[in-house]
């Protein structure tokens, strides 16, 4: 029942603060949010000290019918793979709600209840192992995102909204399809396990693999199909822009991991070159994007998608350094991309501006913030002993034990990351106090101290000791390769 308690406590709180429904009880709201995402959270650290590294079998499994007639199930259970990303997911649920405490003062009920139950859809979408299940949770997940960009965003917030909303939903109609193709195939099952056992002729493999690459590639989100989410991002509350990046992006990458390769993994070799290639235009040509942006949000968006690309070229040079490099990113880009996006919304909070030209010399009045906003610059341009620097090391080793070329283009990544973040971090924290804004800045308080502080723990530790999360990841990789290596063709 712990995946379960995984995903339906945070949903149940956040649907009882949506009935609550005034502002007069906006600190009550605040506590019991916080008092939901702990306990969300505290439900999941079962997951990680009962799992067993040493098996490929999903474990904590629970599986019972859920409409009988059409043989769907209520199954759900994780692996190696998919393990992580349900504390990852709580953890940054209890981060968003301490970020939100005292900024959000209008309909509060509503911004900490779409969280909660966001974060508990996002649970389920990792913990599926019915198709038709996965595919609610999927979708589900865009409903409180696109209420929570487009009631508490910026200026073009109902742009963004729609905009997120219509890219997402167009990609993910395709992914049905193939859903319902592979429960015909399959004898009327929506069982993810079974379909990874099916033999499929190699057009049938091409059709299903861009299907669901229409659905996940727009998700991760890769280059060409990446124009909404700076868009999202910019617009977004701080909240917003943390789950998006730490978590929802990791829905599309996770997809390819369950679906796209162990059930067309003929086609996925096949067209491992294209996956490739976008993943490099992401890495080097996204790279250079952030490098001419203005406005903070937006150039920490697109650091997103180049570190997003990573991930995606780890999966498709099927080895183990790769695959696994590129979920360790996956955990580890959660942690500094949140931890960016909050810093940026400490300032933004401040000075409401997230134009690189409105600061200067922030680290004279801010010198807290300064220092923790230093070790998450670093982070995000892949620094050693940080979360940032394994994961993107691993594929690149990975890469170059594929190709060498292709492992030195992917490197360049690591030049671009120091140049446009080390840059944005020179012009908005070094140097004299430029402006009255900036001269008028009070340090971080206790709250915000918290937050970012357990947020560094997390870096550093990703950085300094990963070893649990390759151990956990280990063996379900071993296995996702070793079926990918064997032709399904009939």
């Amino acid at each position: 029942m712990l995946l379960s308690l995984s995903i339906w406590l945070p949903i149940v709180s956040g649907l009882i603060l949506l009935a609550l429904g005034r502002d007069d009880q906006a600190k009550t709201v605040r506590w019991l949010a916080l008092v939901a995402a702990i306990a969300s959270f505290a439900v999941t650290l079962p997951l990680i000290t009962g799992f067993k590294v040493d098996t490929a079998a999903m474990q904590f499994v629970e599986n019972f019918y859920w409409i009988e007639r059409f043989n769907i199930h209520y199954h759900l259970g994780v692996d190696g793979i998919s393990m992580w990303f349900v504390p990852l997911t709580a953890f940054i649920t209890i981060i968003v709600v301490l970020a939100a405490w005292e900024v959000i003062e209008h309909r509060v009920n509503q911004y900490m209840g779409a969280f909660l139950v966001l974060s508990g859809l996002m649970v389920g979408v990792f913990s599926a192992l019915d198709g038709m299940l996965f595919y609610v949770f999927f979708e589900a997940t865009l409903i409180p995102m696109y209420i929570i960009i487009g009631v508490w965003g910026g200026p073009r917030r109902v742009y963004a909204a729609f905009k997120f909303f219509l890219y997402t939903l167009a990609g993910s109609l395709l992914m049905l399809i193939a859903l319902l193709y592979l429960y015909l195939k399959s004898g009327g099952s929506f069982d993810i396990q079974a379909w990874h056992k099916l033999p499929l002729p190699l057009d049938a493999q091409t059709l299903l693999f861009f299907a669901f690459f229409a659905a996940f590639s727009v998700k991760v989100p890769m280059w060409p199909v990446h124009t909404w989410l700076p868009d999202a991002h910019v617009e977004a509350p701080t909240g917003g822009s943390v789950v998006l990046a730490a978590i929802m992006l990791k829905l599309g990458a996770y997809g390819f991991l369950r679906f796209s390769m162990p059930i067309a993994p003929d086609a996925a070799r096949e067209y491992a070159w294209f996956i490739i290639a976008l993943s490099l235009i992401a890495v080097v040509y996204i790279g250079l994007v952030a490098l001419v942006q203005k406005d903070m949000k937006k150039l920490v968006a697109y650091s997103s998608i180049a570190h997003m690309g990573f991930v995606t070229l780890g999966f498709f040079i099927f080895n183990e350094l790769g695959v696994s490099g590129a979920i360790v990113q996956m955990i580890s880009h959660g942690f500094v991309s949140g931890a960016m996006f909050l810093s940026i919304g400490v300032l933004y909070d401040r000075v409401h501006s997230r134009e690189i030209a409105a600061y200067g010399g922030v680290v004279n009045t801010m010198p807290k913030f300064a220092a923790f906003a230093l070790l998450f610059a670093m982070a995000n341009c892949g620094l050693p002993a940080t979360g940032g620097f394994v994961g993107e090391w691993m594929v690149i080793l990975g890469t170059v034990k594929y190709s060498f070329w292709l492992g030195a283009i992917a490197a360049t990544a690591l030049v671009f990351g120091a140049a446009y973040t080390l840059w944005m971090y020179k012009r908005v924290y070094f140097g004299a106090v430029t402006n009255d804004n900036v001269r008028g800045l009070t340090d971080i308080n206790g709250r915000e101290f918290l937050m970012l502080a357990v947020l560094a723990v997390a870096v550093l530790w990703m950085g300094v000791y990963p070893k649990p999360f390759t151990d956990v990841m280990h063996a379900s990789v071993t296995e996702l390769l070793k079926h990918v290596a064997v032709s399904k063709l009939q």
